[in-house]
């Protein structure tokens, strides 16, 4: 029996010394001696890591679930691979993913969310033991780290004295914009905080612009504009770190285009729509969906012709071909729920990148 135990636990060293563990020892017991110094002495603080890779390349390391370790374990950190070299190490616990706190989230959704990041992710880790102590001592992680960490796509909407919004940035010094808005004027509306730095224009870097570029770029836009904007607090967290604030992290909860969900039960007729393979705007395959039956359970959900599929029950389908994403939305019988964007909406999430 002792010989399967161990088996069972095999390359998990961590709960078997805790089987080992004398808590009389008192000294020894590493929560105890944290706990006496939890101003930060010996308790690691929560690492920053922004991950780029080719679309052929990995990230790197696998994300574990593993029997009497808690929490969602960094494991296998390829030598030489992105993550290794970025200075992720075996058995950090991963706390956030793009600014979502994800500790208390369910495995496999964490792992949908890494993967739905596509070739870039922000992730947020702390090392095991400053984890394990965290927790022993029953402290809220989300509490460590910065509420807000993302930066924002604002979508403006000119009136007739313009944008609402106006530039200022030290005399002769390419691609630093600040941000004055006006009160209830467009861009304030539209979400961009006062006082932020200017990152993108309709989907393109401002580093490499001068004042008259920029000035130029905004007219050239028209009547409307969409601005990646990064607070001050924002832009000196990414700074002090490092790091590249990159349109991937940003909130999009003030854009005026949005994603929807439906769910559908499967009726006699079936759902009532189609599946066909196209080519986006992008040039990418899309998967759309047409021929939406009136009355039927995909019209019913709110489906539209030409609506554009993103998900199937919370799975991305990016990088599945036509029959894999079939077999998706069979996968569960007889209801599925599907994230799709119309085509206006996509079309303006493939113009900002």
């Amino acid at each position: 029996a002792a010989m399967k135990q161990t088996k069972g636990l095999k390359g998990d060293k961590k709960s078997i010394i805790k089987f080992e563990f004398n808590p009389k020892d008192g000294i020894d017991n590493p929560a105890l001696s944290l706990a006496e110094d939890m101003d930060g002495e010996g308790m690691g603080e929560p690492r920053f890591y922004l991950l780029s890779k080719g679309s052929a390349e990995t990230f790197g390391f696998c994300l574990h679930e593993e029997l009497g370790c808690r929490g969602h374990i960094i494991r296998q950190v390829e030598l030489g691979g992105l993550a290794q070299r970025r200075g992720l190490q075996d058995g950090d616990r991963l706390l956030q993913v793009n600014g979502h706190f994800v500790d208390h989230m369910d495995h496999h959704r964490v792992v949908q969310k890494i993967k739905a990041s596509g070739n870039q992710v922000l992730l947020v880790v702390l090392d095991g033991d400053s984890y394990e102590a965290a927790k022993a001592l029953g402290r809220d992680l989300s509490q460590m780290l910065p509420a807000d960490i993302r930066p924002r796509l604002c979508h403006i909407t000119r009136d007739k004295s313009g944008f609402g919004f106006s530039v200022s940035g030290p005399e002769g010094v390419k691609g630093t914009f600040q941000l004055s808005v006006r009160q209830d004027g467009p861009a304030e509306r539209a979400g961009v905080p006062p006082g932020s730095w200017l990152l993108e224009l309709n989907g393109a870097s401002v580093r490499s612009y001068s004042h008259a570029q920029l000035a130029r770029k905004l007219k050239q836009s028209g009547s409307k504009v969409t601005l990646l904007v990064a607070s001050s607090a924002v832009e000196e967290f990414y700074r002090l770190r490092g790091l590249r604030v990159m349109a991937a992290l940003a909130d999009t909860s003030w854009l005026p285009f949005k994603v929807r969900e439906l769910h559908m039960v499967k009726g006699p007729a079936g759902y009532g729509f189609l599946l066909k393979e196209d080519d986006c705007s992008s040039g990418a395959t899309g998967q759309f969906l047409w021929e939406v039956d009136a009355g039927l359970p995909a019209e019913q959900a709110g489906m539209k012709e030409g609506d554009r599929l993103l998900a199937v029950n919370g799975e991305s389908i990016e990088g599945l071909d036509h029959q894999q994403t079939v077999l998706r939305i069979r996968a569960r019988g007889d209801q599925v729920t599907l994230l799709v964007i119309d085509p206006a909406g996509d079309e303006f999430y493939q113009s900002v990148g």
